[in-house]
């Protein structure tokens, strides 16, 4: 009899494993102009990288970005959604899921402009380009720098 009750809490264990790993898997919505070829080779980078994503298309992604208080003159193509946070631009995946780990007091990450070599932006050249973490009322401070 504690055979199989032991048995019967190891496989609910074991089912419940991973419902609790896809539980844990980011999921970030994405608000991006339809035509937008870069914004879906961002899309592809996190989803290569297990970051879910819910993609809309929008008339007007700036709305997105202030709505998320990301202040414009950080603004790229596209805004997304995610843990309470706001990311603007091709931020690679790796420093979404550190904010989402470390979860500081901000408004977000934001890569402004669209710099070659960042993620959905690779091309033949590659241009250092600064991951800002973004607090209230605007202020920056460099989050991870690329070269």
């Amino acid at each position: 009899m504690i055979r199989r009750i032991l048995n019967r809490a190891a496989l609910a264990a074991a089912l419940c494993i991973p419902a609790a790993a896809m539980a844990a898997a980011p999921v970030i919505d994405v608000y991006k102009s339809e035509y937008c070829g870069c914004c879906e080779e961002w899309v592809k980078h996190l989803e290569a990288n297990g970051i879910k994503t819910r993609v809309a298309n929008v008339a007007n992604p700036s709305d997105y970005r202030e709505r998320g208080g990301i202040p414009d003159a950080l603004g790229s193509c596209h805004t997304g959604m995610v843990g309470g946070y706001a990311i603007e631009g091709h931020v690679p995946a790796s420093e979404i899921k550190r904010l989402l780990a470390e979860k500081p007091k901000a408004k977000g990450l934001a890569v402004p402009a669209m710099p070659l070599g960042s993620p959905g932006m690779e091309g033949p050249r590659k241009d250092p380009y600064d991951v800002l973490l973004v607090q209230a009322g605007g202020r920056t401070s460099v989050y991870k720098h690329y070269n």
